[in-house]
């Protein structure tokens, strides 16, 4: 993502010496100050700035949104390194269509309609292939107090069985269309009102809700020994 964000793309000549010549160049606490500051912009501010032609207000965004696309992605797809080339792929579709961005939704829906519907794209593209990395755990689970106490008490029998039933969830979930498993995976596991996932689906709220009502269903159904 940073290939495209380097600072001496913004770098002029000609006229720009004359000025270097009459203005000295600030000073480097007052450059780190100008970083810092980006970071507290809002979204709509960065965005602006984006459109200006201030790559380094993108890079901001990237690293304001990148882990959130990343989780919803991963959910999606069971594999880390497609999520990782996913989310990439939707910063990089943003960046270059950010001039068309009029802000009338937020840059979050924004940029995660883009992600969603590249990867229901992948998905559709993948069918063919059934190629799942379900025993791809995510490695920060092993730091959740939650898992440490879990495992604290676990027995090589409850081992299996949780491990099981990971493998079982992973598949369940792919077994649900595209936009079921997006939905149920934007609201229950990211947490994501179904005002904000109708406007990125762009659907209504009522469609959002049999959606999740359906997808739910069908994971009971497929997990019902489990559960």
């Amino acid at each position: 993502m940073t290939a495209f964000m380097k600072l001496s793309d913004k770098f002029k000549f000609g006229a720009a010496a004359k000025h270097a010549a009459d203005h000295p160049p600030a000073s480097a606490s007052h450059l780190v100050e100008q970083t810092v500051d980006l970071h507290h912009e809002d979204d709509e501010t960065l965005v602006a700035k984006t459109q200006r032609g201030e790559k380094e207000a993108f890079d901001i965004l990237a690293e304001r949104y990148k882990e959130r696309l990343y989780a919803t992605i991963y959910h999606m797809t069971s594999n880390h390194e497609d999520a990782n080339d996913l989310v990439q792929d939707a910063l990089i579709k943003a960046y270059k269509s950010i001039g068309s961005f009029k802000s009338q939704s937020s840059f979050y829906t924004w940029v995660y309609r883009i992600a969603v519907n590249r990867t229901i794209n992948f998905l559709k593209r993948r069918k063919n292939r059934n190629h799942y990395s379900l025993d791809d755990i995510d490695s920060n689970i092993q730091t959740d107090p939650d898992f440490v106490e879990l495992m604290s008490h676990m027995t090589p029998r409850r081992e299996v069985e949780l491990n099981e039933l990971q493998e079982k969830l992973n598949e369940a979930l792919q077994k649900l269309s595209e936009p079921h498993r997006a939905v149920v995976i934007m609201h229950d596991v990211q947490g994501m009102t179904h005002a904000d996932i109708a406007k990125v689906m762009k659907c209504s709220e009522g469609t959002v809700r049999s959606r999740v009502f359906y997808a739910r269903q069908q994971l009971q159904a497929y997990l019902s020994e489990y559960l």
